[in-house]
């Protein structure tokens, strides 16, 4: 505790007892308790406020990375599926692994 030894913590409270006496001694240390308390409270409301904070610019990083990724893919779709530009026909003849062709009629030979 700041390289203070219990010798110099008994000649400090001496010291304080004399100065501020036997009444005002009771209320000087629980105001500094407090004062301590305080600011230990002050401390850590400052130190979640900063841990929440990077918290959700993480969440916003991530989520932009996130929808410019999803952006990509759909552009990526969107392409891919405007590039066939078929006619029905041409449709048609893909599904049936050539051009069509009209069957013949069944009495030539």
């Amino acid at each position: 505790m700041f390289g203070l030894g219990v010798p110099e913590l008994i000649v400090i409270f001496v010291i304080a007892l004399i100065v501020f006496g036997p009444k005002k001694l009771p209320e000087l240390g629980k105001a500094l308790g407090k004062g301590i308390a305080e600011f230990k409270r002050a401390s850590q409301e400052v130190k979640d406020s900063i841990e929440s904070e990077v918290r959700a610019a993480e969440h916003t990083i991530d989520t932009a990375k996130l929808k410019a990724d999803v952006e990509g893919v759909v552009k990526e779709a969107e392409n891919t599926v405007a590039e066939p530009s078929q006619t029905p026909e041409a449709k048609k003849d893909d599904d049936l692994g050539g051009p069509r062709k009209e069957p013949e009629a069944y009495g030539k030979s």
